[in-house]
């Protein structure tokens, strides 16, 4: 696989996005490298491309936007329980969707209280860390944070429901 990838940047808050080249992320232990196929658009890319979000002003510029994708996966960490392609388990090749808020499942919202939209120790694609505005986004805790996609769903459908799915569950 190449180094670099093609991705959506901007280098400073409300400036023009240009198509650049960045490091390909590296697939984490517990995690899976998935090849992006479909992102949305949503209102807060818009809120961290002015400035208006503080994970991103941390996270620093340069930086790639993007939060609701879908994909497949093409690389598996190294502590994730490698399954042969059945219903509902991660492998190389699974079609997935991933949800906006990356919960780490061992804070008391994650485990006593079941509310994976308000983990302590979350991280978001686009917000924390590079998004989907790029070919290829790396997930922690694969376990938790990528779903199957069932193959009724299209890759453009499931990107475009990511946000309001997480949201209505919690």
């Amino acid at each position: 696989m190449e180094q670099t990838m093609k991705a959506a940047i901007y280098d400073e808050f409300h400036s023009p996005i240009r198509i650049g080249y960045v490091p390909i992320p590296q697939t984490p232990p517990d995690g899976v490298l998935i090849q992006v196929k479909a992102t949305g658009v949503c209102r807060s890319d818009w809120h961290g491309w002015v400035g208006h979000d503080h994970d991103i002003r941390r996270h620093g510029l340069p930086f790639v936007p993007g939060h609701e994708f879908s994909g497949i996966i093409v690389d598996i960490g190294s502590q994730v329980v490698v399954a042969s392609k059945k219903k509902n388990k991660l492998c190389i090749g699974s079609r997935v969707v991933v949800p906006f808020i990356l919960s780490c499942g061992s804070c008391v919202e994650c485990t006593v209280r079941n509310r994976s939209t308000v983990c302590t120790s979350q991280q978001q694609p686009g917000f924390t860390m590079y998004g989907s505005f790029a070919e290829y986004v790396a997930i922690p805790r694969a376990d938790r944070n990528v779903f199957i996609l069932p193959d009724t769903i299209s890759f453009v459908e499931a990107a475009a429901l990511v946000t309001r799915r997480r949201r209505s569950s919690h």
